[in-house]
């Protein structure tokens, strides 16, 4: 008895420590880049997108996602971040989303048909508008053209299109951009902070795990494009559950009452065959 006491102690002492320690805190990183730069960049290549990709232009679609990403939004990490964000969704059966620099996020099909529940679709939003508060692409773009960037950026006139140039530099939307391809630790980032804004939000953080293990369990067999676009860090669930565990304790009670509606919706929503992207 005494021993399952002192591990019963040792268990409590350990939360308690967790608890303790407060949520993890985030800062951009090295970035070449004015955040005003970030919006013009993510501004001009959400034109590009909407080119490429067919966007669904359903009123409630638009709105319901809106919604969800307003309510991410209103937490005091994207506040302070100040970028605009926007939320489209476009007709592609891949389980995936994107956000580009300054705020432009892309949500696919496929991902509201995958999603169990609106906590599993704010997880995956979340995790996509840490990326941008974060800087990750710009920050990532900063590194690895550290010489020639900051003569371009410097030219740059206010309303002029930067796009151009950085395409020249390989700094583009075509395969294995360096503005959507993150490494194992900013995907760790954006899952933490992530969990941040859903609680925030009113979503459980725990939630996004949930849907990464749904993820990790159909495997590559089902072409997830969001596992091959996102490196899957080392002991992610464990590591978004010991995050969940550092935020203020709450009810996670939140939801637009909509979900059910959106399933039926999609459900209607047959998926033209890709147009060839611009590499």
């Amino acid at each position: 008895m005494k021993r399952v006491a002192a591990s019963t102690m040792i268990a409590i002492l350990a939360v308690a420590l967790v608890w303790a320690q407060g949520p993890t805190q985030f800062h951009p990183g090295f970035n070449l880049f004015t955040k005003a730069q970030d919006v013009q960049l993510g501004q001009e290549n959400a034109a590009q997108v909407r080119k490429q990709l067919t966007v669904i232009h359903d009123p409630f679609l638009t709105e319901y996602v809106t919604r969800v990403g307003k309510r991410l939004v209103s937490a005091r990490e994207a506040q302070e971040s100040g970028f605009p964000f926007t939320f489209e969704v476009v007709a592609d059966p891949s389980i995936n989303a994107f956000a580009l620099p300054g705020g432009p996020m892309f949500i696919n099909t496929g991902l509201l048909r995958a999603v169990d529940n609106e906590g599993q679709l704010a997880g995956v939003m979340g995790h996509e508008m840490s990326h941008v508060i974060l800087r990750h692409g710009t920050n990532q773009a900063s590194k690895s053209k550290l010489i020639e960037l900051p003569a371009v950026l410097g030219s740059e006139m206010a309303g002029s299109s930067m796009v151009g140039k950085l395409a020249a530099m390989g700094i583009g939307l075509g395969a294995n951009s360096v503005l959507l391809k993150f490494s194992r630790s900013a995907e760790s980032q954006a899952d933490l902070m992530g969990s941040h804004l859903m609680a925030e939000a009113g979503y459980n953080p725990m939630e996004m795990a949930r849907f990464f293990e749904k993820l990790n369990a159909q495997g590559g067999s089902h072409g997830l494009q969001f596992l091959s676009d996102h490196p899957n860090p080392d002991n992610r669930e464990k590591a978004i559950e010991a995050e969940a565990h550092r935020l203020p304790q709450q009810n996670y009670g939140y939801g637009t009452g909509e979900f059910q509606r959106m399933k039926q919706v999609i459900a209607g929503i047959h998926e033209p065959k890709p147009k060839v992207q611009a590499q």
